[in-house]
């Protein structure tokens, strides 16, 4: 992975509605209603997501990407530092 392409995996993130992001699924997490991905935690001014087709693996997926890139993208930060210096 170049550096590139990290910094925009970083804006993309950047760019999107702020966290955290929950998965809501009909039947699993609440009785009634569509099955959508809270966004902003308990922020009620932060849109809803609603995703027509996939399966609910793939909503959880989503909704968990908000939580799950930042630390990826920190831990390949803390790794390019400790390559860096193990370099030096």
């Amino acid at each position: 992975m170049d550096d590139q392409l990290l910094l925009e995996i970083e804006a993309r993130l950047a760019a999107t509605t702020k966290g955290p992001w929950q998965s809501f699924v009909e039947g699993r997490d609440h009785l009634a209603g569509d099955s959508f991905i809270r966004t902003g935690g308990m922020d009620n001014d932060s849109p809803d997501i609603y995703l027509s087709g996939g399966t609910l693996q793939d909503q959880d997926f989503v909704a968990h990407a908000r939580q799950d890139i930042p630390t990826l993208l920190a831990e390949v930060h803390r790794l390019r530092s400790l390559l860096a210096a193990h370099s030096e």
